[in-house]
């Protein structure tokens, strides 16, 4: 059976022209205040429409107005008290730039509100005007995975933008596994000591000088030492589903990342088309068999995917172009490897293998296909709410749960455990 996330990408809904004339529109409090409110229902619509999960995403410095989603967590908090059955989560922080034990809190925390219905969703960070910033102190940068880009676009760099891409992406990767790592850490072990890009204690070498006598007792053993130092610490919360909730991790080029996410059990999702995530599945599959667990073609993993359902195939066009195709110009062609064709916007959109559209009967049909390639256990639906309005994404949701999910549960049934 396949589980469905809703992943909203937080737009402030403008005109093209709105955004130029009242720029930043990404601080206009009123259209924010609108979306938050209206956010509410879709996440209620979730639960009572049998979503597995509802999530969104950490950006910042939004000024454009298309990703204004600095802060998951709050969000969480909000719909862990207005929900009853759907799964709360993010997809995801980004730990290249994060504080480890601040995400390790949080998701802790969000945990014991939903009571174990909490997952966690991690990325390395592809936007480079917040994650250069927001990482500077770890020497972290934004990557796109330089390995896993065409090679008509890697023939476009230079040998010194090339070295400069691999360079910032080792560099990514590494501050990316030490921080989760550390998270993973802070909800298994009693406590937690390090002497890499963060030292715990700090200084390292001398610890820190603590005069709560009581925490040599009650505190957690080794936490402080016989000379009134602290040495290690502890971090609380520990999260209520044991070890922790399910962690997913974002990938659309790098199969360094599948193979990351394949001993560890981490549920890798991809951002890809089929060919690409199809290849990846059997990469995930033989990385997690390496790792003592086995797992069918397409269980543990997920396929991310935008859409647009109606009546007709030319409705949908439509609600392609009203919807999708102005973040598409100006965000995802602007900082990704997408195309933008300004004489065919709405083929340019479908030409990137991420959107599936259409009438019920042709996105059923197209998803099964996707499926017959790739039976992934969780797929993660993107709207660009409130640029789409509220009552057109519930009805999204409830299109692809009366016609898509009977169809691709099928394929998905010999894998549920």
């Amino acid at each position: 059976m396949v589980k469905v996330i809703l992943q909203l990408y937080p737009v402030i809904p403008a005109t093209r022209e709105e955004r130029i004339d009242q720029r930043p529109i990404g601080r206009n409090v009123e259209r924010y205040q609108r979306l938050l409110g209206e956010w509410h229902d879709i996440v209620r619509a979730a639960d009572r429409l049998g979503f597995w999960g509802v999530s969104t995403i950490e950006h910042h410095f939004h000024s454009e107005g298309y990703e204004v989603g600095p802060n998951p967590g709050p969000l969480n908090a909000y719909w862990a008290a207005i929900t009853e059955n759907v799964r709360i989560g993010q997809l995801g922080y980004v730990m290249s730039a994060q504080n480890p034990f601040r995400v390790a809190e949080d998701a802790a925390i969000i945990d014991h509100l939903t009571q174990g219905r909490s997952f966690v969703g991690f990325a390395r960070g592809y936007q480079a005007r917040w994650t250069n910033i927001l990482g500077q102190h770890l020497g972290s940068r934004a990557t796109l995975s330089p390995s896993g880009l065409p090679q008509e676009k890697l023939a476009e760099l230079d040998e010194r933008q090339l070295k400069a891409r691999f360079a910032d992406d080792r560099r990514n990767r590494e501050v990316f596994e030490e921080q989760v790592d550390l998270v993973l850490q802070a909800w298994t072990q009693e406590t937690v000591e390090a002497n890499g890009r963060w030292q715990v204690p700090y200084p390292h070498d001398d610890g820190v000088e603590w005069t709560m006598t009581a925490t040599r007792e009650m505190g957690a053993p080794g936490e402080m030492d016989e000379e009134g130092r602290i040495r290690r610490v502890s971090v609380v919360p520990a999260p209520l589903t044991k070890p922790h909730p399910p962690i997913f991790l974002s990938s659309n080029a790098s199969k360094e990342t599948v193979e990351y996410c394949g001993p560890r059990g981490f549920i890798p999702t991809y951002f890809s088309k089929i060919e690409r995530a199809a290849e990846f599945g059997h990469a995930y599959v033989e990385a997690a068999a390496r790792g003592g667990r086995r797992y069918a073609l397409g269980q543990n993993q997920a396929l991310v995917r935008w859409g647009q359902i109606a009546d007709t195939e030319q409705e949908a066009r439509q609600a392609v172009a009203d919807y999708d195709v102005d973040i598409f110009r100006d965000l995802y062609a602007g900082t990704t490897p997408m195309q933008f064709d300004a004489g065919h916007p709405v083929d340019s959109v479908l030409n990137s293998g991420l959107w599936v559209t259409g009438t019920p009967e042709q996105a059923r049909d197209d998803y099964v296909k996707l499926w017959q390639q790739l039976p992934a256990e969780y797929i993660v639906l993107i709207y660009h709410f409130a640029q789409q309005p509220k009552a057109s994404v519930i009805r999204q949701m409830e299109l692809f749960m009366r016609h898509v999910k009977p169809a691709l549960d099928e394929l998905t049934a010999d894998d549920e455990s």
